[in-house]
């Protein structure tokens, strides 16, 4: 296999992450022969190992955001990143925070932080595929990630930014979202807002 023809072969197929099962399936080869290639290429420049077992195009990186959606999943990017993305806060964070049902983890890939916060399965929803530009990326609504922002701060996992700007949040959707994660302090700060 001739690294120049794999990056254009992958580029064609729009693959930019994949697994070494997913690498074999464009590239039918042994399994021996696959690995040793993806361990050679990862330390010649051509791919970059985003974890163990998912690997990228170290030359077309894919988006910091689709990097989050696709590195731990289920997940969503909500939280403080998407809090920014619309507005809500001012301050950018400096890493990409996502929910995920699986336990809380964090990633650090090229000096970039990736976080991702348990919530409760019945909570999990709320998001959407934006597909603006030429990425696509699972994100929350408006109000799922306030509804789950809050959540945090109820539990004393973040502390309660005075600067939220809720005035583009739907109350009624806000607190529909809320009460999905069945506490009673998640609600109740939802209701004191400044709205």
């Amino acid at each position: 296999m001739k690294p120049i023809l794999v990056r254009e072969e992958l580029l064609n197929r729009e693959v930019r992450v994949f697994t070494p099962l997913d690498f074999k399936r464009i590239f039918p080869k042994p399994q021996d022969q696959i690995q040793y290639f993806l361990e050679t290429q990862t330390q010649q420049g051509l791919f970059i190992r985003l974890k163990r077992g998912l690997y990228a195009l170290a030359t077309d990186l894919p988006s910091d955001e689709e990097i989050a959606n696709v590195l731990y999943k289920p997940s969503y990017l909500s939280f403080e990143y998407a809090l920014a993305r619309y507005g809500i806060i001012p301050e950018s964070p400096y890493n990409l925070t996502s929910a995920t049902t699986n336990p809380t983890r964090v990633f650090t890939i090229t000096n970039k932080a990736y976080s991702y916060f348990t919530i409760k399965r019945e909570a999990y929803t709320g998001y959407y595929l934006d597909t603006t530009g030429e990425k696509k990326v699972l994100i929350a609504e408006k109000e799922k990630a306030v509804a789950d922002y809050l959540y945090f701060v109820a539990i004393g996992q973040r502390f309660f930014n005075d600067r939220l700007d809720v005035s583009q949040i739907d109350k009624n959707k806000l607190i529909e979202y809320v009460k999905l994660f069945k506490r009673k302090k998640v609600i109740e700060l939802a209701r004191k807002l400044p709205w």
